[in-house]
């Protein structure tokens, strides 16, 4: 028997940023883990990391936390990393997991050895301090506390504890 499936929906600004397949794996009624591949069409180079066809996402999102956590591992099992999405908190309704991107990102490398602050520019630029402060300061702290998790070498403590 396979396991059930459901849509990712990431709506950034309103729009659907991009949509995909992924295997539900748990859902504890606050966080949802699911597995999927690579969504991106080929791979992707960021500097610190690269994305390529046949890497596997664990994804964990939470229904009362303001970020998603993405443990990245090559096909062969090797872990990259995990890439933190700083969202709303996730809605699963219907075999669809819809969650709003808020622009900040924080990358940590395999080895944690690398913890990087992304897109705050892009976060900066999108307004919403302006259009829905809450918002905003949830946000920031959000970005903040997995920064802090991640320095302390914590960050899995969330995927394993929680």
């Amino acid at each position: 028997m396979s396991a059930p499936s459901v849509e990712v929906r990431l709506v950034k600004a309103g729009q659907t940023k991009i949509r995909y397949p992924a295997e539900l794996v748990a859902d504890d009624g606050n966080r949802v883990t699911v597995r999927a591949p690579w969504a991106g069409a080929g791979a992707r180079d960021f500097g610190f990391v690269r994305f390529e066809p046949g890497d596997v996402f664990t994804e964990y999102y939470w229904r009362d936390r303001w970020y998603a956590v993405k443990e990245v591992r090559t096909g062969e099992g090797t872990l990259k990393g995990w890439y933190c999405d700083i969202t709303r908190p996730a809605v699963l309704d219907s075999g669809e997991l819809v969650v709003e991107d808020l622009d900040l990102d924080l990358w940590v490398s395999a080895d944690a050895s690398s913890v990087l602050r992304l897109d705050e520019d892009e976060f900066e630029a999108s307004g919403l301090a302006a259009r829905d402060p809450e918002a905003a300061e949830h946000a920031v702290r959000a970005l903040d506390e997995l920064e802090f998790l991640a320095h302390r070498g914590k960050l899995t403590d969330l995927l394993d504890h929680s």
